[in-house]
C-alpha cells in the first residue's frame, strides 16, 4: 500500500491528544464509579469503537493507494497561427474600446486558456509579416501582442489572402508541426482589397490546415478617428466601416473551417478554445501507465459507518 500524504506532526498530535483526553475520561469515570461503589466497564467498549473510526479517518486522509489502473496517455501538439487584421479600419469603436484593442485583450485570454498549444502571431496589412514565431511561451506572445497598433505600417490597407498565404506556408515548412494540429485563425472586420485564389484556400484543405475566421466589428459600422476628424473618402466624406460578415464566412467555408462572431463580452473566446481543442491531429507522445488509485473512500465509509454505530448505540456507563 502506498500513502498520497506522509504521517505528519499534525497527525500524531491528534492521535495523542484523542488518547490523552480519554484516558482523563476513563480514569475520571471510573474514580466517580467507586465512590458510587458500582462498575464502569460500559465505557471500554466506547473507547474502542471511537478509537477505530478516529483511526479510519486518519487512514482516509493519508489517502490510502492501491490496486493498480492501466491506460494510455496521449500527448497531441496543437500549433495555431493567429492573424491579426492592422488595417485602419480596425481603430473603429463599434466594438469597446475599438476592434483592435478587443482583438488584443482576447488573444490573451485565448493563450490562457489553452496553454499547452503554441502559437504564431501575423500581422495582416498591405504587406503582411511575422510578429512572433510558434511558441509555447504565453507571456513572451503576450507582451507581443500589447505592442500591436494600426500605426505600424504606414499604409491602412489590407491583403487577408496574403496574410493567409503566409501563414499557410511558415505552418507547412516548419518541420516541428509535422507532428501537430495546424490550423489558422484570422481576427479581422473582413474589409479586403484583394480577392483570395480557391486554388490557395484548397491547399489549405488537402493540409488539413482549417481556416477560422473571426468577425470583428457590427453591421452598424463606425466612423475611424484621424488625429481630431475622421477618415474620409476621395469626396471627403467620412468613411463608416462595417464589418463584412460574408468575406468572412466564405473564407471559413472554403478554408474548411469555422467562422465566430466576436461579441462584446468575449464569450465567444471559450467557443474558439473549444474549437481548437477539437481538432484532430496526429499524435507527439503515446505511453502505457498503470498507476496506483487513492481508495480512500473505503475506510472514510467504514468510519462513517462506525460514526453512526456509535450515535445509536447506547451502552450504561454505571451499572446500579
Amino acid at each position: 500500500m502506498n500513502w498520497l500524504y506522509p504521517f505528519s506532526r499534525t497527525d500524531f498530535f491528534f492521535i495523542l491528544l484523542f488518547i490523552s483526553l480519554y484516558v482523563l475520561y476513563i480514569g475520571r469515570t471510573f474514580r466517580l464509579a467507586r465512590q458510587l461503589n458500582t462498575s464502569a466497564w460500559g465505557v471500554v467498549p466506547k473507547f474502542f469503537l471511537r478509537g477505530s473510526y478516529l483511526s479510519l479517518l486518519i487512514i482516509a486522509l493519508l489517502g490510502p493507494s492501491f490496486g493498480e489502473a492501466e491506460g494510455d496517455l496521449i500527448t497531441t501538439g496543437h500549433d495555431t497561427f493567429l492573424i491579426v487584421d492592422i488595417s485602419r479600419s480596425m481603430d473603429a469603436n463599434d466594438v469597446v474600446p475599438t476592434r483592435l484593442e478587443r482583438v488584443k485583450y482576447d488573444i490573451q485570454q485565448l493563450c490562457d486558456t489553452l496553454p499547452s498549444s503554441r502559437f504564431g502571431l501575423l500581422l495582416a496589412s498591405t504587406e503582411s509579416f511575422v510578429l512572433s514565431p510558434l511558441t509555447a511561451d504565453q507571456d513572451a506572445l503576450n507582451q507581443f501582442i500589447r505592442e500591436v497598433h494600426t500605426s505600424i505600417t504606414p499604409t491602412g490597407g489590407t491583403d487577408l489572402c496574403a496574410a493567409i498565404e503566409l501563414a499557410y506556408q511558415k505552418l507547412l515548412t516548419d518541420p516541428s508541426t509535422r507532428q501537430s494540429v495546424r490550423s489558422i485563425v484570422l481576427f479581422s472586420d473582413g474589409e479586403n482589397f484583394s480577392s483570395c485564389e480557391r486554388t490557395a484556400l484548397a491547399r489549405l484543405r488537402a493540409q488539413g490546415m482549417p481556416l477560422i475566421t473571426i468577425g470583428v466589428g457590427t453591421e452598424t459600422g463606425s466612423s475611424i478617428r484621424k488625429g481630431r476628424d475622421f477618415v474620409r473618402d476621395d469626396d471627403h466624406q467620412i468613411v463608416r466601416s462595417r464589418l463584412n460578415r460574408q468575406f468572412l464566412q466564405e473564407l471559413a467555408r472554403d478554408g474548411r473551417g469555422q467562422y465566430i462572431e466576436a461579441d462584446a463580452n468575449g464569450r465567444y473566446v471559450n467557443e474558439l478554445a473549444a474549437v481548437l481543442r477539437s481538432l484532430k491531429g496526429g499524435i507527439i507522445n503515446q505511453h502505457h501507465i498503470t498507476v496506483s488509485t487513492n481508495k480512500y473512500y473505503y475506510f472514510l465509509l467504514a468510519a462513517l459507518g462506525l460514526l453512526a454505530i456509535d450515535l445509536i448505540l447506547t451502552i450504561r456507563t454505571f451499572r446500579l
